[in-house]
């Protein structure tokens, strides 16, 4: 007889656990829970889609409950968990259109309940056309207002990051004036230095965005029909018909309550096993912490792909077969209007901000060599590392071009979480074709830069 699992949670993380643990062992009980009416949705396509630069939604899914049940598991959709008793090892669950409360043992409870929108306590904040982007029904609902809503021409959204600027851009494609606020002064302002920032800005604003870094979202004003037709900020007002909230997630912890240890920001936090502080508990995704190979710590960073991989590790150790964690390093990438920007790990900022003295190398240089100009497009790539200043390891880059050279970031994050050096980034076997890249790339270059003798 199998151990029962109980995996709570069914997205990005809670769907790469069920099916690892479902490979691992056919004779273990896998129970699934999960609020939504959906699974595995790919929030990243969402701005894709309200921009109409894909025509539907169904293929930003790529599992359901019944490919899950299909290879064994019980999934219970549109179930909420109330509570867990730690040390009875029970669940106890309701179905969300029933009052009927139920009760679960476990053998192994994987806690996947991943993150919701920061929706802060702002007047007005609770208008009608103020909106948060998070789930398929948040795209769906942006999608059916852009075919039917013709109320909506001006739209605000707040945050500037990753969700924001894409959202900014695809309302922007569907002819909607767009106004993108961030209380930062810069795009991506935890991810990318103020002058990689300010290209991002640049191409924006030529499209007709007005962008308003520096400035905080003091109040939402409506009309008498109780919908937002007003932003004010610190400095400025901007009208508006619809506004997007994206400032941030944070990480759906009520499960845990006072039983499980917690990062600074409430996320549960687990070892490099994904274990939280209790036997037999493992919390992935979202909802918990990840080892961050740039900073050598324990860190928060909410991004699907870490949250596949943390499903992964789960699985393997709950069912016995010891595989920790290698570590995150943030990787991650964006691409407004064909600018193509990635990074991975720490900038020289955001390292002193914890403790690491740090310094950079860079380099801009065309993808190609020069006599390649006239094979076509052969635009710059300009590329800058981060390197701590006391052991040289790589623990940052960011790379910016038309050129997709986002394949590049990959290296980096494998340099980072091998603590490669500078140097030996320098020295680095990277190959020359004239049809790829130049004899004396960038990355060596910019690595070279930083040797001191």
């Amino acid at each position: 007889m199998g151990k029962r699992f109980v995996v709570i949670g069914a997205n990005h993380a809670g769907v790469a656990c069920v099916n690892q643990l479902l490979a691992l062992n056919p004779d273990d009980e896998i129970y699934v829970f999960d609020r939504n009416s959906n699974i595995s949705f790919l929030g990243c396509g969402m701005a894709l889609w309200i921009g109409n630069q894909i025509t539907k939604g169904e293929g930003l899914f790529y599992s359901s409950k019944e490919d899950l049940e299909a290879k064994g598991a019980h999934v219970y959709m549109e179930t909420t968990v109330d509570c867990i008793n730690y040390q009875a090892k029970t669940i106890t669950y309701h179905q969300n259109k029933s009052n009927t409360s139920q009760k679960l043992p476990f053998d192994k409870l994987i806690i996947a309940t991943g993150s919701s929108p920061i929706i802060p306590s702002i007047p007005g904040i609770d208008l009608a056309y103020i909106q948060r982007a998070k789930l398929f029904q948040d795209a769906q609902l942006a999608v059916e207002q852009i075919a039917h809503d013709d109320h909506i021409r001006k739209v605000v959204v707040v945050g500037a990051g990753y969700i924001g600027a894409e959202l900014a851009e695809a309302y922007e494609r569907v002819g909607k004036q767009v106004v993108l606020i961030d209380a930062l002064d810069r795009i991506l302002g935890t991810h990318f230095d103020k002058d990689f920032s300010d290209v991002m800005k640049t191409r924006l604003e030529s499209h007709g965005i007005a962008v308003a870094l520096g400035q905080k979202v003091q109040s939402f004003e409506g009309d008498n029909q109780g919908r937002v037709c007003r932003v004010v900020t610190d400095q400025q007002t901007f009208d508006a018909d619809l506004v997007m909230m994206c400032i941030g997630f944070r990480p759906n912890n009520e499960l845990g309550a006072d039983k499980l240890e917690r990062f600074s920001n409430g996320a549960i936090l687990v070892d490099t096993k994904q274990q939280t502080s209790m036997p037999d508990v493992y919390a992935i995704g979202d909802c918990a912490t990840v080892y961050d190979n740039s900073l050598r710590a324990a860190n928060y960073i909410a991004l699907a792909t870490n949250a596949v991989r943390s499903g992964l590790v789960a699985a393997f150790n709950a069912s016995g077969v010891e595989i920790p964690s290698l570590g995150v390093q943030g990787s991650s990438g964006l691409c407004l209007y064909g600018l193509k920007m990635v990074c991975t790990g720490q900038t020289v900022e955001t390292a002193a901000s914890h403790g690491i003295e740090a310094q950079m190398c860079e380099y801009t240089a065309k993808q190609k060599p020069g006599f390649m100009d006239e094979t076509g497009a052969n635009p710059d790539v300009h590329i800058r590392i981060v390197y701590r200043t006391d052991d040289h390891a790589v623990i940052g880059a960011q790379l910016m071009s038309e050129h997709d050279m986002s394949a590049a970031i990959h290296m980096f994050s494998l340099a980072i979480q091998e603590h490669v050096s500078i140097e030996h980034l320098a020295l680095c076997d990277i190959f020359f074709m004239p049809h790829f890249n130049e004899p004396y790339n960038y990355i060596t270059m910019a690595a070279l830069s930083a040797v001191k003798l």
